[in-house]
């Protein structure tokens, strides 16, 4: 089950569809879920679609109800990735925290977030617990660990990361699996018409290009979540913080144009991406960021 308007959602949920799953796809947009219900059908996938708002309690209750009745108390995955607060940073880039207002831009990120994340994780788990067997992913991103966007956001996300670890440590003994998972830069479509098909006029837009022109494909994500769902040992992974890129190198698989996007954690491409092209140019592309570094980026004490 995954939320699919638009988005990593709509990818995710193709990528299932094409294993020929069943999948609820949900959202609040009647056209684009039979859009996207259209192309999984065509995949081979069996999509079933709610038109709801996940904002509204009521509607995320009834959903798992109607699940745990049509699928006989059975639910193999479910994705957190429901999201309202995209257009809301898009229209306050550059807006320090106490000049927006504070109400509408944390239930606006978080409240469709990291609140009904949490939600949807407790009803999926009362239904994979009985079953002794499920696959969580919150699907987050590096604003867990370090700045991005605005306040709410890295909150939000740390708070992603945080929940899958803590509620993994609850669930193992159950054989459920909870992970959070970190796209890299990704092509949506509001990434496209906002930054890809517009001219630069700042340094910061030429900045934002670069970032995402060999950025990943919506579905990447969904093939992550395909191959993990069909790993027998994905236990081993549970509470962890998984990028997508890896997940890639590890089961073998690339992007749906046959590519492997950016890899960030490769240093001479963070060094290009900051105006150090001399430095970066004479770096090998072996040479990456170490995952400790990046946890002792995160250590606040």
């Amino acid at each position: 089950m995954t939320g699919a308007c638009r988005g990593i959602g709509r990818g995710i949920a193709l990528q299932l569809g094409d294993a020929g799953a069943t999948v609820y796809i949900t959202g609040r947009t009647k056209d684009s879920l039979e859009e996207t219900a259209k192309e999984i059908a065509s995949r081979g996938g069996k999509p079933i679609t709610v038109q709801m708002d996940h904002g509204v309690d009521a509607d995320v209750e009834a959903l798992f109800v109607k699940i745990k009745t049509e699928q006989n108390g059975k639910l193999d995955v479910l994705v957190n990735n429901a999201y309202a607060g995209v257009q809301h940073i898009f229209n306050n880039r550059g807006k320090k925290f106490w000049d927006s207002d504070p109400v509408q831009t944390w239930d606006c990120i978080n409240g469709v977030g990291l609140r009904g994340h949490y939600i949807c994780t407790v009803l999926a788990s009362r239904i994979m617990v009985e079953n002794k067997r499920g696959l969580i992913v919150n699907v987050s991103s590096i604003g867990g660990l370090r700045y991005l966007f605005n306040v709410a956001y890295g909150v939000g996300k740390a708070g992603c990361d945080r929940m899958a670890a803590d509620c993994a440590f609850e669930l193992k003994s159950s054989g459920v699996t909870m992970l959070s998972l970190w796209p890299g830069a990704v092509k949506t479509e509001l990434v496209n018409s906002s930054i890809l098909e517009k001219e630069p006029v700042t340094s910061e837009d030429e900045r934002a290009i670069k970032m995402f022109e060999k950025a990943e494909s919506v579905e990447f994500a969904g093939k992550s979540i395909r191959y993990m769902a069909a790993d027998t040992n994905v236990i081993n992974k549970t509470g962890k913080i998984l990028m997508t890129l890896e997940l890639a190198k590890e089961y073998g698989f690339v992007d749906i144009d046959g590519s492997l996007p950016t890899d960030y954690r490769q240093l001479n491409k963070v060094l290009a991406m900051n105006g150090n092209s001399w430095m970066a140019s004479i770096l090998p592309n072996f040479i990456k960021i170490p995952l400790l570094a990046l946890h002792m980026g995160s250590y606040k004490f």
